[in-house]
């Protein structure tokens, strides 16, 4: 199967990426502020925000599955636009769609959350999730849309750095104990993502970890496992 992923010079993007490739995949992935860096697979500059480039590539890539992984905290083309084009770029060339939404298009106020509830996000980046999963499934109706939370499990995970400049002393601040989420390895969500890719299930999907930590609870192992 031939494979476009967007993000590729992400952690996400990255360890997805070559995931396909162990198993035997044609697997090609775009970065735009860094270099993908898994070796064995074709790498893409790519401005997500350049729609006329967006669908270029595809064009030009012919996959048969596109997963979208890329995102730009700050950036509302790019998080929140950019999808939609990539998504109907895709569809238009008759590949199945991924899409990595976020649990930031929920406030938190409820204790729980299931895939009908409707997104209520406080945060700009929240917002630009929830309108990107609105362009990708008025795009590609039968895309598979996956909301996930902390990725964890590699050195550049935010929580992870940000746990231990705090522990170290390279950043003032303060994990909240009312801050709860279901962090989830990178491994365990990648292979959630092809499980989901394989079966072509459209719809949405939310892949988070099996326990509810606080932002504390999570720093605190952090800094156990790393012997701070």
């Amino acid at each position: 199967m031939r494979v476009l992923v967007t993000g590729g010079s992400g952690a996400l993007g990255s360890h997805l990426s070559a995931a396909l490739l162990r198993r035997g995949d044609d697997v090609v992935a775009t970065g735009h502020r860094a270099p993908v860096v898994v070796a064995g697979v074709q790498t893409v500059p790519l401005d997500l925000a350049d729609a006329a480039a967006v669908t270029s590539l595809v064009r030009e890539v012919r996959p048969d599955l596109v997963v979208n992984t890329a995102y730009a905290y700050a950036d509302w083309t790019v998080t929140a636009v950019a999808p939609g084009v990539l998504a109907a770029a895709a569809t238009d060339a008759g590949a199945q769609v991924v899409h990595i939404s976020s649990d930031a298009v929920f406030s938190g106020h409820k204790p729980a959350y299931v895939e009908t509830d409707l997104p209520d996000p406080l945060i700009p980046y929240g917002v630009a999730k929830a309108a990107a999963e609105v362009g990708v499934r008025l795009a590609a109706p039968d895309s598979t849309i996956v909301r996930t939370t902390l990725i964890m499990g590699h050195r550049a995970a935010p929580m992870e750095t940000l746990s231990r400049a705090l522990a170290t002393g390279e950043r003032d601040g303060v994990l909240f104990t009312d801050d709860v989420r279901c962090p989830v390895h990178v491994d365990d969500l990648v292979a959630a993502l092809l499980e989901l890719a394989d079966a072509r299930r459209p719809g949405m999907f939310h892949v988070g970890g099996p326990d509810a930590l606080s932002r504390m609870a999570i720093g605190e192992l952090v800094c156990v496992r790393d012997g701070l």
